[in-house]
């Protein structure tokens, strides 16, 4: 019997914390409709097909992609660039999550940057951001590839 993958479950409040977040959810990608932004409920929450780089060559040969749930709490905006919020099923790929703090710590802006230049600017009163793991694993046959 195959052993089953634990689901990964992380939690960030503060830049270091999100440095880790940041290689977990590295090549994961997201249809442009899977990320909302509540307003009233200052969250912004991001579905999408992360790449379980901690199994590569562990368990198979082949990758493995998980569906993810990543959540920012404490959001006083959201800002896009390059991303076009109507095409609902377009996809993107996350290259990385960085963190700026603000002169009043603790807030800041966190941003996602994506591959083709485009970019999400989150404004947190402070950082509180969790990631899980909300599916089984399933096996892909392409492992992200980056140049050096």
């Amino acid at each position: 019997m195959a052993e089953t993958a634990k689901p990964l479950r992380l939690l960030a409040q503060d830049a270091e914390d999100l440095a880790v977040l940041s290689a977990a959810l590295q090549d994961a990608v997201a249809k442009i409709g899977d990320i909302r932004w509540d307003a009233q409920g200052r969250t912004l929450t991001v579905a999408c097909n992360r790449f379980r780089w901690e199994a590569l060559g562990q368990r198979a040969k082949a990758g493995e992609r998980v569906r993810s749930a990543l959540q920012f709490g404490d959001v006083t905006g959201v800002q896009a660039r390059n991303l076009r919020r109507d095409a609902k099923g377009a996809v993107v790929e996350l290259l990385s999550i960085g963190f700026e703090a603000a002169e009043e710590a603790p807030a800041g802006v966190v941003t996602l940057t994506f591959a083709g230049g485009g970019d999400m600017r989150v404004l947190v009163d402070c950082l509180d951001v969790a990631l899980a793991d909300v599916s089984d694993p399933w096996s892909t046959p392409r492992t992200p590839g980056h140049a050096d």
